[in-house]
């Protein structure tokens, strides 16, 4: 044996035999269960964009297609559950809503395409500033949305009112929460406008 090669060890003296080298464990070789899923598909992680047909893509399409006429069925509902909301607005106001509601139908049919709520949720987020420079409380928005469910759940069926009902539940949870930060137009308590008078 010349110095250039390996010495064998104790165990392959006794055995004359070499044991198989144990395998590395790698992504590929590790467990489904134990493989970390992405919780989120930012496009910065190189991530598949999310697929907008996993959903219900035909109550998606048949929503865009009508999103005008659920616009403004939707705005009528919203005005006779909350009659101020014609006394509140202008003719201009009225028309501004309209078109809201327009965005709000076309941000669900997204949901619904993809069975997502993040569409409409995340469209809530950001639009607050928006709005209080509008002088639009965010609370009509809210109505808003409930009018628009009331407006097309009769025309769906159930999975896909069920997954409607969550994206409008998800964007006025957020509406209702930003609607109590200060700024927005909605009418104050009395009481407390008197409390805090001048702070």
């Amino acid at each position: 044996m010349t110095e250039s090669q390996p010495r064998p060890s104790a165990a392959v003296a006794r055995t004359g035999k070499r044991t198989p080298a144990k395998a590395k464990s790698t992504p590929k070789t590790l467990p489904t269960s134990l493989k970390a899923e992405p919780t989120h598909r930012h496009p910065n992680l190189g991530l598949a964009p999310v697929d907008m047909t996993s959903g219900f893509a035909n109550a998606a399409e048949r929503l865009r297609r009508d999103r005008i006429g659920v616009a403004g069925r939707a705005l009528v509902a919203a005005t006779k559950s909350d009659p101020t909301i014609g006394e509140r607005y202008d003719e201009v106001g009225l028309r501004r809503l309209l078109h809201d509601s327009e965005v709000l139908t076309e941000r669900l049919a997204m949901c619904l395409a993809s069975d997502d709520s993040r569409w409409l949720a995340g469209f809530a987020e950001w639009i607050a500033p928006i709005y209080r420079r509008r002088g639009v409380t965010l609370l009509d928005l809210a109505t808003l949305c409930d009018a628009i469910g009331d407006v097309i759940g009769p025309d769906l069926t159930d999975d896909e009112r069920a997954s409607a009902s969550r994206a409008l539940d998800a964007a006025t949870l957020v509406l209702k929460r930003n609607s109590r930060i200060a700024g927005d137009r909605h009418k104050r308590n009395a009481l407390w406008k008197w409390m805090y008078r001048g702070v």
